[in-house]
């Protein structure tokens, strides 16, 4: 669910399974407050922090959408 401050929708379970760069390109186009970032299987540390307007898009080495995209 979306907050007062963050209008918009808040997580994309129907890209799981997708290409990378489609998902965000939809994230972006249903939501304009947020950034997406890609996170590739290489990555094995990331932040822990809360963003209030991030969207963290985890794929696969094929850039195929591994998790549900969310804010956070």
């Amino acid at each position: 669910m979306a907050s007062i401050d963050n209008p918009g929708k808040s997580s994309w379970p129907e890209l799981v399974g997708k290409n990378g760069g489609v998902a965000a390109a939809t994230i972006i186009r249903e939501n304009p407050n947020v950034f997406v970032e890609i996170i590739p299987p290489s990555v094995t540390m990331i932040t822990s922090d809360y963003g209030f307007n991030r969207v963290r898009v985890f794929v696969d080495d094929c850039c195929v959408v591994t998790r549900v995209p969310t804010i956070g």
